[in-house]
């Protein structure tokens, strides 16, 4: 427990003592995150937040890790190297759709050949439990990639992301803690010390952003948590093993994995390219009724923590079951916010459709006016 609090509080100070040098130094060199129609800010504020994450995370990781973990964790730490550089280099200067995805690839890859993250049984979720190798590095390499840019896809709200990033990587350190996988809880805790040094400074209103250095290495430590939680709830010989762990592990990334899948789904039905940007986003519907950052931020932790609570609590009616329950929980949800939002605009575009005639009236009114007054004057 020790060597935990440790890393965790290391983590913070790096992170929390970084920031600021960070902001200063973005503000020198002019790297800011522009507003745009798509972007909810306002003003131009630096988006390399990212790098005091990273740096916070990988010293206490590395300095925290036991000796018999160090094989795994180097690899772990290689991925995590990867999805930096590939964040860097897009915050500073834009990186195609198509680079991003091979870089992801290739951080995939190396946490399924070398640090051992793979699924390779699905332990009942729609009847499935081993499945062949090829199978199950296809679905290791979706998921891991889906999770990582499910971070950075909810990464658009002051806070959001790493209020979440918090709960997930808190949750599964908890559970790692507990069952003596001290080289995992120790990577979730030093995140979570991350995030919590960096959300200081990036709660309403936001003095710096995460970028996509700092979402994107958020979203790839929580792929291997999950993907790790999975298979060892699911182990008869663990401390703390879960009825459907597999519905468990999607609850707690619930929030971003939910809002990815259907935002994916509708842009490729849309024909349009999965990483495509847009504002389909649920934050956005949020934002659209009006509601703060804060308001926002805190609506979507609330639920996610909901969905943690609703799984742990209905585990034992099975995987398939209560994953097909969650799922239905969130699209009545999200139906309500949505029907919400579109009555909010109906009403907005009456209300701008009566002055946009009422100035029509007012108009040709002004102008016999202006006419007889000077008429009366001749």
């Amino acid at each position: 427990m020790d060597k935990i609090l440790l890393c965790s509080g290391l983590s913070f100070i790096i992170t929390f003592f970084a920031i600021p040098v960070i902001i200063q130094v973005a503000k020198d060199k002019k790297l800011f995150d522009k507003p745009d129609g798509r972007k909810v800010h306002k003003a131009v504020i630096p988006t390399l937040g990212g790098l005091g994450i990273f740096a916070g995370f990988i010293m206490a990781t590395l300095l925290g890790a036991p000796q018999s973990a160090s094989s795994e964790i180097q690899y772990f730490v290689a991925a995590s190297i990867v999805i930096f550089f590939l964040g860097i280099k897009d915050d500073i200067l834009i990186l195609s759709a198509t680079k991003k995805f091979i870089g992801q690839i290739i951080a995939a890859g190396i946490l399924i050949k070398f640090g051992g993250v793979i699924i390779n049984n699905m332990h009942g979720f729609l009847g499935v439990y081993e499945i062949p190798h090829l199978a199950s590095i296809v679905l290791t390499f979706l998921t891991i990639i889906v999770i990582t840019n499910s971070f950075n896809l909810i990464d658009g709200v002051d806070g959001l992301a790493g209020s979440i990033g918090i709960v997930t990587s808190f949750i599964f350190g908890a559970y790692f803690y507990y069952t003596g996988q001290i080289s995992y809880a120790i990577m979730a805790f030093s995140l979570t010390g991350s995030l919590v040094g960096f959300i200081i400074y990036n709660f309403p209103p936001a003095r710096i952003f995460m970028g996509d250095t700092g979402s994107l290495l958020v979203g790839l430590i929580n792929s291997i948590l999950v993907i790790k939680f999975i298979n060892y709830a699911s182990n008869g010989q663990s401390a703390l093993q879960l009825e459907s762990a597999t519905a468990i592990g999607f609850a707690v990334l619930m929030l971003p994995l939910f809002d990815t899948l259907r935002v994916f789904g509708l842009r490729i039905l849309n024909r349009r390219s999965p990483f495509s940007p847009d504002r389909n986003h649920i934050h956005h519907f949020l934002l659209d009724l009006g509601l703060s950052h804060k308001a926002t931020t805190g609506i979507c932790v609330s639920a996610n923590l909901l969905f943690i609570g609703i799984a742990y609590g209905f585990r034992s009616i099975g995987t398939t079951y209560l994953m097909a329950f969650l799922f239905s929980i969130a699209i009545v949800l999200l139906a309500v916010v949505y029907l919400l939002r579109e009555r909010i605009n109906k009403k907005e575009k009456s209300e701008s459709n009566i002055h946009s005639f009422e100035k029509e009236i007012i108009k040709p009114q002004k102008t016999f006016r202006i006419l007889s007054e000077l008429a009366e004057a001749e």
